[in-house]
């Protein structure tokens, strides 16, 4: 029985006829063209299946990329006509039953999958063949001079034959020899190549240490080096390999030869690019999305000292509006326009406009000027929609609301800089729209905070939505930990985790700050003791939990602490209560009352935040303090070098002045080794910061103790 002229089988057969002819000429086979055919047919028949499956297999199409590179076809044009085949042809001819709009987005993933199993296999057969002649080059060092006499043979079949490109040069330069695969590589003839030096062959986006390292071989100081590398075609189209050099030597281990091996991987470069490109952007509007965007985004809240963004978040007036009655086509053409308005307003360095979805968009300068810039862009912005859109014959004005967040870089997190962003732009919102409104902290707090998580507070409790993070108090002598700090946070079913400065004073505010910090103070001894079973000495020795104001004029404060300590059985003397100086600004005998009573049953108090406020020093007499905890508004200074001489001679009175009184001192915000060293030498006792670590769980702080145990 047999197939109908345009039945499937003769279908498939044209299908394979087609890749056969544009791919046979860049082969290395020795087959025939039709032995050729023959062989691809059962592939073409496997992407025919794999387009019509109902979950798509990836790997269907990696082992057929696969299957190319066992085919001889090494050649990356062999890789570029099949994609190009498979595109043009595997689903007019294999899907002529099927919604061809699905169809081609499979045959897009199966192209996807074809590059990276041909890529992988490309991969694995070169590096076998670098591997062989590597081995064939180490036994051909020593006889090169004697014109390779006993392994020329072996050792020009795999010159010849190998894939990757060869060169051999002596060491000023000179090419001496170059297998045919690096001609074809570079498009250049023999006569070509020997003319020229390797020192010619530079290209600007050369690692700096490129040459660096190739000196250094050239010398003799080191065998071998690997480096990513470019080059230029003679047709001026640049070449990108993973190049590998090596030094042969003579018979009495004198440098001679070097011996460099290239592998192509300019196609696997571009598609990377290709890939990365499509990870990163609006598949509708080309705009960088919301992923790309948070990457900037964080990239600028970590610049350095004096920089700062501004960021305008854009959101269109009506937009549902015209989406529910003309229709999604006509509102993705809507945002096509929108985007490349907006594009064209953000054309300065360190600008940019992404999309962050739906009618969302946002726009991010950076530099140190943003304050009068992020004004002018947000201006821009508005202008931009002033004109009318034509859709389908119609004139549509577009509008738009925007919140603008500004300020200096290192205080927030991209999250926070966004939510804040977006609370403005709602605020421009519900004015009217068509108009921007600057993010001001205090109606940010009346949005989230005082709405939101004031009536949220009562219940997070009981939900068992707070949980504490550790944050190691290292010993500045010895680099021992000696003790962790307790922080609380707040894991907020909406707006994720938030720290102590977000609720801790709406909890003083409702009065929940007392059984709150009744928990915290519970759940932290609860852990010291739980770190001193499971590890003896190597947990921290001591617990250092914050108190607020409002739980020091609480009468309960004293007993509380007391059936903690005695129902988890541990020591007085493991537990550090820390105040900070503000709140004991002149205050009188009944607030330091239950502190003394705590101190005298061998609880430490710490001074916190002190230097910040404006106590009288004095007063460090009849406090019952016996640590002081320096701010990290002196430790700033101390990241630059050299570090300010009136801040070290401030810290250095200060450390002298507690040490005076039998206090210690612990330093925060240690974020270098040359601001630890420093404080040292200065006398400091305790540090804590992200040098040493970052707030994290129970079993970061069991690590790290244990590792200072054991050394």
């Amino acid at each position: 029985m047999t197939a109908e002229p345009d039945g499937q089988p003769d279908r498939l057969r044209r299908f394979a006829t087609i890749w056969s002819r544009a791919v046979f000429p860049v082969t290395s086979t020795s087959l025939t063209r039709p032995e050729f055919e023959e062989q691809l047919l059962p592939l073409a028949r496997r992407l025919s299946e794999a387009l019509h499956t109902r979950t798509l297999d990836a790997d269907t199409g990696r082992e057929v990329g696969a299957a190319l590179v066992a085919a001889h076809c090494t050649d990356p044009d062999a890789l570029t006509r099949t994609l190009d085949c498979v595109d043009a042809y595997l689903v007019l001819y294999c899907g002529e039953d099927g919604d061809q709009e699905e169809l081609r987005a499979r045959s897009s993933r199966l192209q996807h999958a074809m590059a990276a199993g041909f890529a992988g296999a490309l991969r694995e057969r070169t590096l076998a063949e670098q591997e062989a002649i590597s081995a064939a080059a180490l036994q051909a060092q020593g006889v090169v001079a004697q014109a390779l006499h006993d392994t020329e043979a072996r050792f020009r079949a795999v010159f010849e034959g190998a894939a990757i490109g060869i060169g051999i040069a002596d060491l000023e330069g000179h090419i001496l020899q170059v297998n045919g695969a690096l001609l074809r590589m570079f498009g250049i003839t023999d006569a070509m190549a020997y003319g020229r030096r390797v020192q010619e062959w530079t290209h600007p986006e050369d690692a700096p240490q490129t040459w660096k390292l190739y000196d250094e071989l050239v010398r003799g100081e080191r065998e071998h080096y690997h480096v990513e590398k470019a080059f230029y075609r003679p047709d001026g189209t640049v070449l990108w390999t993973n190049l590998t050099v090596s030094l042969l030597r003579d018979a009495d281990g004198n440098p001679q030869y070097q011996l460099a091996l290239m592998e192509d991987t300019t196609e696997r470069r571009l598609l990377n690019l290709r890939l990365r490109y499509e990870a990163t952007h609006d598949a509708l509007t080309g705009l960088p999305n919301r992923t790309f965007f948070f990457e900037r985004l964080e990239k600028a809240l970590g610049a350095g000292r004096g920089q700062r963004y501004g960021l305008c978040y854009l959101d269109l007036d009506g937009f549902k509006t015209i989406n529910d009655s003309l229709g999604h086509a006509a509102g993705d053409r809507l945002l096509v326009e929108v985007a490349d308005r907006l594009q064209g307003c953000a054309t300065a360095p360190g600008e940019m406009v992404a999309r962050l979805g739906g009618d969302e968009f946002v726009a991010l300068t950076t530099g140190t000027d943003t304050e009068r810039e992020v004004d002018e862009l947000a201006a821009r912005i508005m202008n931009a929609l002033i004109a009318p859109i034509s859709i389908d014959g119609r004139e549509l004005t577009v509008r738009g609301s925007i919140g603008i967040v500004e300020g200096p870089a290192g205080e927030r997190s991209p999250a926070e800089v966004l939510r804040s962003a977006d609370i403005t732009m709602y605020r421009a919102k519900s004015a009217g729209g068509n108009r921007f409104e600057l993010a001001d902290e205090e109606a940010d707090a009346r949005a989230i905070t005082r709405h939101g998580l004031t009536t949220a507070l009562p219940a997070a409790l009981d939900r068992g939505e707070f949980f504490i993070e550790y944050q190691p108090l290292v010993h500045l002598g010895d680099g021992s930990v000696r003790g962790a700090e307790a922080l609380v946070r707040w894991l907020h079913p909406q707006h994720g985790i938030l720290g102590p400065d977000r609720f801790i004073p709406l909890a003083e505010h409702t009065g929940l700050i007392v059984p709150l910090g009744r928990w915290v103070l519970e759940q932290s001894v609860r852990q010291a003791r739980e770190w001193r079973e499971r590890y003896d000495d190597a947990g921290p020795l001591r617990i250092n939990v914050n108190l607020s104001p409002c739980q020091l004029t609480h009468p309960g404060l004293v007993q509380d602490t007391v059936d903690i300590l005695e129902r988890t059985g541990v020591d007085p003397d493991a537990l550090c209560l820390e105040v900070t100086e503000s709140a004991l600004i002149g205050a009188d005998d009944d607030l330091l009352k239950p502190l003394r009573r705590l101190a005298e049953m061998g609880v430490d108090i710490a001074l916190d935040d002190f230097g910040t406020g404006y106590s009288n020093l004095a007063n460090l007499r009849r406090l019952p303090v016996s640590i002081l905890k320096l701010d990290r508004s002196f430790t700033q200074s101390m990241q630059q070098f050299p570090a300010d001489p009136v801040d070290l001679k401030i810290v250095e009175g200060i450390v002298s002045l507690a040490h005076s009184l039998d206090l210690a001192v612990t330093v925060e915000g240690v974020e270098t080794g040359a601001q630890a060293e420093q404080l040292r030498i200065l006398g400091c006792d305790t540090a804590q910061g992200w040098y040493y670590a970052r707030p994290g769980p129970p079993d970061r702080l069991h690590e790290l103790a244990l590792v200072d145990a054991t050394g």
